[in-house]
């Protein structure tokens, strides 16, 4: 327990602030669990059951269309919050996305109960769930205007320079972070890469001109 408790306030400090009831209720009320990587968290119209704190690994949070096609909408890493649940848990409503685990994660699970009454409760809590809200929706309207508003090429080439010199990556996954298509990223690496902007190998791409491709996400 001493172990836990050092663990949430260590990444979750403002927790430290909360009343000595409600840190006892989190740590002994949260269900502590294990997850395997690749496990389907949450779906589209599921209920939600229960707020995640995330103490290790990586959640990838996405929309999914009738076509199949799939736009990562964020990811929720230790120290932060899923807003996708928080709103459901708020509004008592089904999942509008999926979650699904990219890597094994460890995460104390705050039944709904539980999280109901730490936010009627614990003005520290309450005041960390709808911080994290705020941000995860102003995040999302830089994402929708992205999409709806910047060229294809120019959001392509910030994303690869974000990445490193040299991404791990697939032409499918870079088209989900982007909300596209393979065929169309595809096409669009492959004029890179004549261009001399980057070389592309077996779910590898390496940056060769950083400089020209910084030109491409600024033209």
């Amino acid at each position: 327990m001493v172990e836990l408790r050092s663990r949430v306030l260590s990444l979750y400090p403002v927790f430290s602030e909360l009343s000595g009831d409600g840190l006892r209720d989190l740590l002994d009320q949260g269900e502590l669990r294990e997850v395997p990587a690749g496990t389907l968290m949450f779906d589209e119209r599921a209920p939600c059951q229960a707020f995640p704190l995330l103490l290790n690994g990586s959640i990838r949070v996405s929309k999914v269309g009738e076509g199949g096609r799939e736009i990562l909408l964020y990811r929720v890493v230790p120290g932060e919050a899923c807003v996708l649940t928080t709103s459901c848990l708020l509004g008592d409503s089904a999942y509008g996305g999926r979650g699904v685990a990219e890597t094994a994660l460890l995460l104390l699970a705050l039944r709904a109960p539980l999280f109901a009454r730490l936010i009627a409760a614990e003005p520290a809590f309450r005041k960390y769930v709808f911080a994290l809200f705020s941000e995860r929706v102003s995040e999302l309207m830089q994402l929708v205007e992205a999409v709806a508003f910047q060229r294809l090429d120019r959001r392509l080439a910030s994303l690869l320079l974000g990445k490193g010199r040299t991404l791990r990556v697939t032409h499918q996954q870079l088209a989900e972070e982007l909300g596209s298509v393979r065929e169309i990223v595809s096409r669009l690496l492959k004029g890179f890469a004549e261009q001399g902007l980057v070389s592309l190998g077996r779910e590898q791409i390496e940056v060769l001109d950083a400089r020209r491709l910084r030109a491409v996400a600024e033209d």
